[in-house]
């Protein structure tokens, strides 16, 4: 391990950049979004007034693998009317009420022919849901279902303007570079229309914290995808095949405001160094720790046996476990200012950590070192955590074998890795530490 090369991005303040998260999303959430089309690249503009993104076109037709890019959705109006005239569905209302993908449509039919293409949710009947038929061509419309039930026998008028062109998928790119060529991945997907927490949280609190590393000189470089789900990571992946195996650490983010608890997936590899960052922030705050499956979002991408890279999921609420998941329900209500912002604190609290985990080697190992006299009990003495303190620089000074990380000695200690950390510079600024990362040099 090797110390940081400065001082890691500040924490934010709740309060304030929690609304300036929620402002974002807010202008997000409006955008219809799928896995191609301008939806994407409107939602990359909006980005893009914070960050610098590199706007990548991959053609139709592009070999990803085992994939290939479909043809670009391209989406004008949708409505329904039923046999008096009135519109009773209408894309303009809620971008949900279209089905993702769907094929165009033009035509009349009975209530009974139309109810095969109508997707409602019986044990939610007061919702939207959220469909997609991305590689199966059909047409569908979506609705509460207390409201088709509502609607009476009769002809009834659909109309669906959309279509299939040759064009492109597109996906953003913002890369902070750091002092080695090793880097860390955070990604966030971009492919969903109207979904506050499934979507828009993600693309905020990613976009705020790429934002906050501008200007900062940092070890690892910090790579932010802002790509559809599935493809996008792909089409990154096969562009990249070289650069991927640079990744020492990989986080997808997604479902990130709603008021639930942390939950962390686990890579492939169960006890990469980002596993282990991650359950030690999750768990002290009273989160989840789920272990990898081959079943979720882009971290299965990344995870593939062929790249097998260090990605996890974080996300508050899992995907699929709470109600408003994929309705419209999931809208920006549905998520909290404060949450969103203690989201952002995690993943900066996380790269901290990445940043600064270094191996100390006591220079006094024969015996517990007389703190004392050193002074070090008075340099903590003011603290309001002292016990703590004070026991961090036992466990540091024991700990201190050159085999054992900040990270390690932290989770050894159960205590957090800031409290480890701080007992270790205080350590070595009274000459009883050295870094036993070999080549490298402790960082003032």
């Amino acid at each position: 391990m090797t110390m940081h090369a400065s001082a890691p991005p500040a924490r934010p303040a709740d309060g304030v950049c929690g609304a300036e998260l929620h402002d974002l999303a807010a202008r997000l959430y409006p955008i219809c979004r799928s896995i191609t089309g301008d939806g994407v690249r409107q939602t990359l503009a909006v980005l893009s007034e914070h960050l610098p993104i590199a706007v990548r076109e991959v053609p139709t037709g592009t070999q990803l693998f085992d994939w290939t890019v479909p043809q670009e959705w391209r989406v004008r109006s949708a409505r329904l009317r039923d046999p008096g005239g009135q519109i009773v569905v209408d894309f303009a209302d809620n971008n949900l009420h279209l089905m993702s993908y769907s094929a165009p449509f033009r035509g009349r039919m009975s209530r009974q022919a139309l109810s095969a293409h109508i997707h409602t949710l019986p044990d939610q009947p007061d919702l939207i849901p959220y469909r997609t038929s991305y590689y199966n061509r059909d047409w569908g419309l979506c609705m509460a279902h207390s409201r088709f039930s509502a609607l009476p026998e009769g002809e009834y008028d659909v109309e669906i303007d959309t279509d299939f062109v040759d064009g492109s998928l597109t996906y953003g790119e913002y890369v902070h570079p750091g002092t080695s060529d090793r880097e860390f991945l955070l990604s966030a997907h971009i492919c969903h229309p109207s979904l506050a927490n499934d979507n828009c949280s993600g693309l905020a609190v990613l976009t705020m914290m790429a934002a906050m590393l501008k200007g900062r000189r940092t070890r690892y470089g910090y790579r932010f995808l802002f790509a559809p789900g599935t493809l996008g990571a792909l089409a990154w992946l096969a562009a990249n095949e070289e650069r991927a195996q640079r990744i020492d650490h990989g986080l997808i983010v997604s479902c990130v405001g709603d008021a639930g608890r942390p939950t962390y997936k686990r890579s492939r590899q169960g006890s990469a160094e980002i596993d282990r960052i991650m359950a030690h922030l999750v768990k002290r705050r009273g989160g989840s720790i789920l272990d990898f499956s081959p079943y979720g979002y882009d971290e299965r991408q990344y995870c593939s046996p062929g790249f097998n890279l260090p990605v996890g999921l974080i996300q508050r609420s899992a995907f699929g476990t709470f109600p408003e998941y994929h309705t419209s329900a999931d809208n920006l209500a549905f998520i909290r200012p404060e949450c969103l912002a203690q989201s952002l604190d995690l993943l900066c609290e996380a790269i901290e950590i990445a940043e600064t985990n270094w191996t100390p080697l006591s220079l006094n190992p024969k015996g517990e070192p007389q703190l004392g006299r050193r002074g070090l009990y008075a340099a903590i003495g003011g603290r309001h955590s002292t016990g703590a303190s004070a026991m961090g620089l036992l466990w540091v000074m024991n700990l201190a074998d050159g085999r054992h990380s900040l990270l390690d000695m932290a989770e050894r200690a159960d205590m957090p890795y800031a409290d480890i950390a701080a007992a270790a510079a205080l350590l070595r600024d009274h000459g009883l530490l050295s870094d036993a990362s070999a080549g490298h040099q402790v960082a003032e």
